[in-house]
């Protein structure tokens, strides 16, 4: 079993100006990390930073982070490796939706490659930009992602498509980080319905807000055990009857 030195807690939150990742973010922070904020706009960071200030949480900074741009993100995680050397935790919660409107036969190819080219490959680029820090420091990796089985009831084909490469991604790279010994955790979290402008702020019954989620978040990171390769499901979809 792999165990993990301690160091100084240091998350880097991407997406964390609003939605899920500002709830991880918040409660993180609030449960004594010391937060960077990766965002692209640099007045909705300011902004986020200040709020989760006001609150006494310990915000290092932010880093601009555009999953659609490579040279952004080198840039990012050059920027991470210089300015917070100590980072222990990479949270992957940025993405985009996709067309969520449509069904698979009226997606268009330009939605499915733009989706899995921000959700997968902006999120693989990143995590492996910044694996090295990570293993130095004995760190971890998560995942904000979907289910790779269809749900019934809720499955537009650009956003799942990325989310289960994503999760492939998350269980390769774990089988790997244990045959190999390597310091390094990563799992990925369902967070369940959640009520997000990325689904128009839906909020039917079963869903549950920014503050529930980003608090479980904080809680299921923060619980002391090794979730190597694991999906965690915080609130499993409810089937209808």
């Amino acid at each position: 079993m792999l165990t993990f030195k301690k160091m100084k807690k240091t998350a880097l939150v991407t997406g964390a100006n609003k939605g899920i990742g500002f709830g991880i973010a918040k409660h993180l922070g609030l449960s004594g990390w010391r937060i960077i904020i990766g965002a692209r706009c640099p007045e909705r960071a300011e902004k986020a930073i200040k709020e989760l200030q006001s609150i006494g949480i310990d915000v290092a900074g932010w880093v601009n982070v555009e999953l659609a741009d490579e040279s952004t993100l080198q840039q990012a995680a050059k920027e991470v490796n210089e300015k917070y050397p100590e980072l222990t935790l990479l949270v992957n919660n940025a993405g985009i939706p996709g067309d969520m409107s449509v069904d698979s036969g009226h997606t268009e190819l330009c939605d499915i490659r733009e989706t899995v080219e921000v959700n997968f490959i902006g999120t693989f680029m990143l995590t492996q930009a910044l694996m090295p820090l990570l293993e130095k420091n004995h760190g971890r990796i998560v995942n904000v992602t979907v289910p790779s089985e269809i749900s019934p009831y809720w499955h537009p084909l650009a956003y799942v498509t990325s989310k289960a490469a994503q999760n492939a991604m998350m269980g390769v790279m774990a089988m790997e980080f244990q045959q190999k010994g390597t310091p390094l955790e990563i799992f990925s979290v369902h967070p369940g319905p959640t009520t997000t402008d990325l689904n128009g702020n839906m909020a039917l019954p079963g869903f549950h807000d920014i503050e529930t989620v980003g608090a479980k978040m904080a809680e299921l990171i923060n619980d002391g055990r090794i979730h190597q390769g694991e999906f965690v499901e915080l609130y499993p979809i409810v089937k209808e009857d």
